[in-house]
């Protein structure tokens, strides 16, 4: 039998002590990096980046991408400098998976024929095809964890509360990342239900009821569901229940509506399978403070790749400065955002972002209109004539191939009038949007088989029947 020295113990992989000092868990984070000045934080940003630049420069990934475009690893020794590399996209994630299978070129690591590593693998969502994977070592999974960590602080939550997870468990990483964050370095209780295909909405409900749960993790779409299933089917007011603090991604949801349903407060977050959680609402919930110590963020013109004015939307590259296996530097995520303006109350130092708009890669052009599907749930935000649930249905029509829009919407109940509902937003999305759409008014939970409500945290809202 092999020696045990052989098995890669994955806490004997790490000095944890000098970990956190190097990336501060809460609370000391909130007393140091947190408030550091704009030259510490770039400082130490171009310190972290110029050891990430000489990583990309072992792994084949950027060895291709920057030769192609006549850099070398030297010629980035900034953030400044940043903007001489390229940037790249998911299309390029998956195109070195095709050429490495299975995990690509651009991981730098190799699990059979490297070092002993105790790994961890989570992928994206994987709505389409194969998930794509990402390798973590331990050093990057536990920064990860800390990250998210933060942004439960910043939320509120606290040693000895229950905090009840709805993101999917399994391949993709929301769901398991989170419950890290929570055992391990926020000191509270994760309540691992996952979706609703994991443990059934009712029972979901009926589970924070009885246990008290205090916080609630989840995406809007799921969690508005979960509401309105306790309210409407359950005759349960959501309202009076113990669930003060809800934490997701709001993107273009309402915030408003969420807090109404729950009688708590809603606070927005972003993170990405890629990079980790990069930036969470403060206490103000007046922007997403960027965590500048593991995260570069650029907001750029989506045509031009030139940086846009303060305030002004554009397509958010990430730059990760903590990364061993699969570095990201300038990874096009294809969100739209804004670099929110002035400083913030609760003293945090670091920039915020607006929120997220939608994302460039969703954006469908009707007839020379530009139209993001995630404006089509911000426009039926607080109508209780529907549920919220909503999918965009994009196709050729006719001989002339001229681009149509069907919006389907769900309704709350059978007393709806489905034509009125109808006439409504026909007009309401032409006004809004400029750009004419169809309307189909469906029945309650129709939608569920297409967009994965309750069996999944990715929830589709675009089916482009253009694509091939």
């Amino acid at each position: 039998m092999a020696a045990t020295a052989e098995v890669p113990y994955y806490y004997a992989s790490l000095d944890f002590e000098a970990l956190w000092r190097e990336f501060p868990p809460p609370p000391s984070y909130f007393d140091t990096t947190y408030r550091k000045s704009a030259d510490e934080i770039r400082a130490l940003q171009n310190h972290r980046l110029k050891q990430q630049v000489a990583r990309c420069g072992e792994i084949p990934f950027y060895q291709r991408h920057w030769r192609q475009a006549g850099i070398k690893p030297g010629d980035v020794q900034t953030v400044d400098d940043l903007r001489k590399l390229p940037s790249f996209a998911v299309s390029d994630l998956r195109d070195s998976i095709d050429r490495a299978p299975p995990f690509g070129d651009y991981m730098g690591v190799d699990p059979k024929n490297g070092p002993p590593t105790p790994w961890v693998m989570q992928t994206s969502g994987g709505t389409t095809g194969l998930p794509r994977p990402i390798l973590y070592t331990p050093r990057d999974r536990e920064v990860t964890g800390i990250l998210g960590a933060r942004r439960l602080f910043m939320a509120g939550i606290r040693a000895g509360d229950l905090v009840q997870t709805t993101h999917s468990l399994g391949l993709s990483n929301a769901g398991l990342s989170t419950r890290e964050a929570v055992w391990k370095y926020s000191g509270a209780v994760p309540v691992m239900t996952g979706s609703g295909a994991s443990t059934p909405t009712r029972q979901q409900i009926e589970i924070a009821k009885a246990w008290k749960i205090r916080a609630l993790i989840g995406f809007p779409a799921y969690l508005r569901h979960m509401a309105l299933v306790a309210r409407d089917e359950m005759k349960i007011d959501p309202r009076e229940m113990s669930v003060r603090i809800i934490g997701t991604h709001l993107g273009t949801d309402d915030r408003r509506e969420l807090e109404e349903l729950w009688n708590a407060k809603v606070y927005d977050s972003y993170g990405a399978n890629e990079a980790g959680m990069m930036a969470a609402d403060c206490s103000e919930r007046n922007g997403m403070h960027i965590f500048e110590d593991t995260h570069f963020i650029e907001i750029v013109d989506p045509e031009t790749g030139a940086a846009v004015p303060e305030g002004q939307r554009g397509t958010v590259y990430v730059t990760c400065l903590f990364k061993h296996a699969a570095p990201m530097i300038r990874f096009n995520i294809n969100d739209v955002s804004a670099f929110a303006s002035g400083t913030c109350a609760c003293g945090g130092t670091h920039r915020r972002i607006q929120g997220i708009f939608g994302r460039s890669d969703n954006m469908v052009k009707l007839r020379g209109v530009n139209v993001f599907p995630e404006a089509i749930g911000t426009l039926l935000g607080g109508d209780k004539r529907t549920t919220g649930e909503y999918l965009c249905v994009v196709e050729p029509s006719g001989p002339s191939s001229r681009e149509e829009m069907t919006v389907m919407i769900e309704t709350s109940d059978g007393s709806v009038e489905k034509g009125a509902v109808q006439a409504h937003y026909e007009r309401r999305f032409k006004d809004a949007l400029g750009v004419k759409m169809t309307v189909q008014v469906v029945d309650r939970g129709a939608l569920d088989q297409l967009t994965g409500l309750t069996r999944t945290s990715k929830i589709k809202r675009l089916i482009d029947k253009r694509k091939k």
